[in-house]
Parts: C-alpha cells; sequence; structure tokens
C-alpha cells in the first residue's frame, strides 16, 4: 500500500493516508478504467478481425513473432484489466479490502516491453504495434 505522512496531524502522530484507495474512489480512477478496457476491447476486435487476417498473410520469423507479441499483448492487457476491475470492484464495496489486497497480490503489472528492441518489431502488421505502443 502506498501511504503518506499527513503532516497536518504532527501533534496526534499522523495518520496514513493510501494513495490507491484515493485514487479508486476518484473521476481519475473512471477515466483510466474506460480507457483501459476500451485498450483491452480494441486489442481483442484487432486479434480476432484484421490481426487474424493479416497473421496469415506472415512467413517464417514473423508469423513466430507476431504469435509471440500477440501473446505477451494478450497477458498484459489481461493483467491490467484484472487490476482495473479489483480496483472498480472495492470502490462498488463489492470486495472487502483485504479481498481487494489479497487479489492485488496475485495479479502483476509488468512494465511494458520495449518494442524497438525486438528484432523483426517493424515487419510486424501496424494493428499489432500500434496496439502494443499503446499499451
Amino acid at each position: 500500500m502506498t501511504t503518506l505522512f499527513d503532516k497536518s496531524d504532527a501533534r496526534t502522530g499522523g495518520i496514513t493516508i493510501s494513495f490507491g484507495e484515493r485514487f479508486a474512489n476518484s473521476d481519475q480512477f473512471d477515466s483510466i478504467f474506460k480507457e483501459g478496457m476500451a485498450l483491452v476491447e480494441r486489442t481483442a476486435s484487432y486479434l480476432d478481425g484484421p490481426g487474424r487476417k493479416e497473421a496469415r498473410l506472415l512467413r517464417g520469423p514473423v508469423s513466430v513473432l507476431y504469435a509471440t507479441e500477440s501473446m505477451r499483448l494478450t497477458t498484459r492487457l489481461l493483467e491490467l484489466a484484472s487490476w482495473l476491475m479489483i480496483r472498480r470492484a472495492l470502490k462498488a464495496g463489492e470486495i472487502s479490502a483485504d479481498e481487494a489486497r489479497a487479489k492485488r497480490e496475485r495479479v502483476r503489472l509488468r512494465a511494458p516491453g520495449r518494442p524497438s528492441h525486438v528484432k523483426g518489431f517493424v515487419d510486424l502488421p501496424e494493428g499489432l504495434r500500434a496496439l502494443i505502443e499503446a499499451s
């Protein structure tokens, strides 16, 4: 839990403020939730439609790279969606803080990959590259 000592209460020993809780209850969280879930939906739509067609046209190492990078992207976005859903459930009172904490321990948000360092990244279809860079 990210916390901050509230100096305004220094006489009584201070209080702990949970940034995660404040963030989850903010308008900014609602905006990020919508944006994150829209990215998940856009990615699913691409991979099930145009991405599937584009992947069939790829050959050799680029075909393997497409499979690898699309799987990595899907995994990352599922982790993001899980994290967002846990925060939203806590905000809505659907789960307790302890339940949210236990669930968050199972969800590991990884740092975004560095696509420019992936050999052959520029050979991937533009749609997949754009989604990877957006995540």
